[in-house]
């Protein structure tokens, strides 16, 4: 059942000025009250990281005309600030990234993990990433998508944490798993223009995108929607490890 006039917090890993988080502000309005909280400068790839060796501020940010505030952390340290400044937060968005978040970009995707820190304080949340290729995406062209997607998500409170990736175009919409690929990573070397040395990390991948991935989709024109969760334990292999110690505790 959807829950209307909820108080919905927004956040992001471009930092505040990003063109992608007044996007996702103005389709969320249509589903309660909206209030942003982001970093103040591009956070992008900072994973779950959050602030314990210096102390956090808020400053009122004008952004269109929403309730808006800028903070000087991560986007974890964005949520959990937000969330508890706000009380009775019901929604956590984060988005629109500016580049996509597939397969292992999860992993350290600042976008994603605003959205997680949210699943951690039982709020449900979405992250929203889209393409960028030096220009932004037509947000107009992408927002029913994002307003049919919080739609559904919202009469579905068991998806706590859900990952969308937009195609520039979207043909249609796939539930998928995340893409787990292996790569050949690689060190460039450099010389800045004060001749020291500095390096580049490169990654290619080996394999092409399996069909039902979050890859995949967006190979195909289609917009990805991949249930996450907190727990990382890998079930199937603890189950074989019990098996092969008999059931019973590991001895160290």
């Amino acid at each position: 059942m959807l829950r209307w006039g909820m108080r919905i917090l927004i956040s992001n890993d471009d930092g505040i000025y990003s063109p992608g988080i007044r996007a996702l502000a103005e389709v969320a309005q249509g589903f309660g009250e909206v209030r942003i909280v982001a970093p103040d400068v591009e956070q992008s790839a900072t994973g779950h990281a959050i602030t314990i060796s210096r102390p956090l501020h808020l400053h009122a940010t004008p952004l269109d005309g929403f309730d808006a505030y800028r903070v000087n952390g991560t986007p974890a340290d964005c949520v959990a600030l937000g969330t508890h400044l706000w009380e009775g937060v019901e929604l956590v968005l984060s988005g629109i990234n500016l580049g996509l978040n597939l397969g292992h970009n999860v992993w350290h995707s600042g976008t994603v993990a605003a959205a997680k820190q949210a699943a951690f304080l039982d709020v449900q949340a979405v992250a929203f990433s889209a393409p960028y290729e030096g220009t932004p995406p037509d947000y107009e062209l992408l927002k029913p998508f994002i307003r049919d997607i919080i739609g559904r998500l919202l009469e579905e409170p068991k998806m706590p944490l859900v990952n969308v990736n937009l195609p520039a175009q979207p043909l249609g919409m796939r539930w998928t798993r995340q893409s787990v690929r292996h790569y050949e990573g690689s060190v460039v070397p450099g010389e800045d223009p004060m001749g020291r040395a500095h390096y580049w990390f490169a990654a290619y991948p080996r394999t092409g995108a399996e069909e039902g991935t979050d890859r995949w989709a967006l190979e195909h024109g289609f917009v990805s929607l991949t249930p996450l969760r907190l727990d990382l334990t890998d079930e199937p292999l603890l189950g074989e490890a019990k098996r092969l110690e008999g059931g019973t505790e590991v001895s160290v």
